[in-house]
């Protein structure tokens, strides 16, 4: 299973154009207020697409592994995921 990859380019050239206009705002010394609330806007919508990424290596990649891999493989896909949690995390 692979994440929807147009879904997941409109989505990443949103995020770069929000960060275009950011750069503009911190550039046209724009209230420090509203640039943080289009940073936050910005994170939550990579926070999104991380999400359907991850989502859709679990339904395919380590679904396939748990099924059909090898011992080596399953703990490998395991511990991937186990490392982007701690990540999360952070």
């Amino acid at each position: 299973m692979m994440a929807d990859r147009e879904r997941t380019l409109r989505l990443l050239k949103t995020a770069r154009g929000q960060i275009d206009g950011i750069i503009k705002m911190v550039e046209d010394d724009r209230y420090c207020i509203d640039i943080s609330t289009q940073l936050m806007a910005t994170q939550s919508l990579i926070g999104r697409v991380n999400a359907d990424v991850l989502k859709a290596h679990i339904g395919g990649c380590v679904q396939q592994a748990v099924e059909s891999g090898t011992d080596a493989e399953k703990a490998e896909k395991l511990a991937e995921i186990e490392t982007v949690i701690e990540k999360l995390a952070k």
